[in-house]
């Protein structure tokens, strides 16, 4: 097995933990008898962090536009600027329409590092955005932090696939699951070709 596999699969666990402890704490709750439920709120939950999560991706997506080696990755970037656009102004509306204006939804947990001084978006802070801006090669960067990027929204999209009762919200999660897998794929194929 070679090292790039072994790497994507703790970081797929380390994203799915991160996903049932940091961003839907309060999503699962216990009943009377132990058993656990879904909470009431998962949709909102969800709107509140996918949203900051595609702007982090249109940003190191606009990064890409301008730094990026290849073709390829210029286009996969004016892609994910595209569709994540659209899909954020979609769950504002929403969010406006079936939860009030209102402020974004902060877990707990990140409401504490935050306090602390810690970020805990995609880049985590903004030396990891440097970082990305001043990597040679930066394809290969921005595909090592673009991955794990998709492979948690896709986790996020299976999770709120499970419990929402709106279809709307399925449909939602079916588009994130069907593209950011396709473009995983994508990435690792390029991934492989050049590095």
């Amino acid at each position: 097995m070679n090292n790039s596999k072994i790497l994507y699969g703790i970081g797929g666990l380390i994203i799915g933990l991160l996903i049932a402890t940091i961003f839907f704490p309060d999503a699962l709750n216990r009943n009377d008898n132990g058993m656990m439920n879904m909470g009431n709120n998962m949709d909102e939950h969800f709107i509140d962090q996918m949203i900051p999560h595609h702007e982090d991706a249109i940003t190191m997506a606009e990064l890409a536009k301008q730094k990026a080696e290849h073709q390829e990755i210029k286009d996969l970037a004016a892609d994910i600027i595209t569709a994540q656009n659209a899909e954020i102004e979609q769950m504002r509306q929403w969010r406006r329409d079936w939860f009030g204006i209102g402020g974004l939804f902060i877990p707990q947990a990140m409401a504490h590092n935050m306090e602390h001084g810690l970020n805990m978006g995609l880049m985590g802070d903004l030396s990891d955005l440097e970082d990305l801006e001043n990597a040679k090669p930066f394809d290969k960067k921005f595909i090592e932090a673009m991955i794990p990027h998709h492979q948690m929204a896709v986790m996020m999209a299976q999770m709120l696939w499970q419990t929402t009762q709106r279809e709307e919200m399925k449909k939602i999660s079916d588009d994130i699951i069907t593209a950011q897998n396709a473009e995983i794929e994508q990435m690792r194929t390029w991934y492989k070709a050049w590095y």
